[in-house]
Formats: C-alpha cells, sequence, structure tokens
C-alpha cells in the first residue's frame, strides 16, 4: 500500500485485488481491479465497479489465493475457446475456459470476467 500527500490530509491508495487477461476468439481482455471499487479495461482510464461487482471481485481474489500460492496452470485442450491468466499478490494462474466444471472458483473468475466485460468495460 503506498501513501500519498493530499491537499487537505494524507490520501490512501487502495491496493489491486488481480489482473484478469482473457485470451481467445475475439479481441483480448485485461482487467485491473482495484480494492478501491474500480477496474481498468485494457489500459482505459479507471472506472468505478458497482458494490456488487467490487464484493464479487473481493471474493473471488480470496478464494483464488491458495490456487495462486500454488502456482495453478492448467493446459487449454482442443475444446479451448478462451485462456484465462489472473495475476493476484501471492502468484499467478493459468486456465482455460473447460477448467470450471472441475474447479468452480474458476467458474466464478469466468462469470466475474463476462459480467465486467458487459458492464464497466464496455
Amino acid at each position: 500500500m503506498s501513501l500519498v500527500l493530499g491537499g487537505c490530509g494524507l490520501g490512501v491508495q487502495s491496493p489491486d485485488l488481480f489482473v484478469l487477461t482473457r485470451t481467445g476468439q475475439s479481441r483480448a481482455l485485461t482487467m485491473l481491479v482495484n480494492d478501491g471499487g474500480t477496474i481498468r479495461c485494457n489500459g482505459a482510464r479507471a472506472k468505478p465497479l458497482s458494490d456488487r461487482l467490487l464484493n464479487y471481485a473481493r471474493q473471488l481474489a480470496s478464494d483464488l489465493g491458495k490456487d495462486a500460492q500454488a502456482r495453478l496452470r492448467i493446459t487449454p485442450g482442443a475444446s479451448t475457446v478462451y485462456a484465462y491468466t489472473i495475476k493476484l499478490q501471492s502468484g499467478t494462474i493459468s486456465f482455460p475456459d473447460t477448467a470450471g466444471a472441475s474447479h468452480p472458483e474458476l467458474a466464478r473468475a469466468e462469470q466475474f470476467a463476462l459480467q465486467a466485460a458487459q458492464g464497466p468495460c464496455m
């Protein structure tokens, strides 16, 4: 966490929760999700996240912590449409869209990406 001096006092910058990258059939999507309630999509300016999506992202970061520490890597197969990489403070995971069938936390990551792509990333 970094501190910056503000005009009327100290301002505290919120930490990033994760960076999610999705590649595949459509154009690549990169999302930087910040704990302060913002999301940056494909390098554009930060936009606010709804409380619902922010809480979802916080829970997702927590749920993916053990997978990140273990450096989970699942190789894409022939039926893969999208591949995901998620960078958290504790490590990086990568997986295909088919991995959600056996890893519910990865299915939730895919759902978050879809909801954010159709919402604040538009």
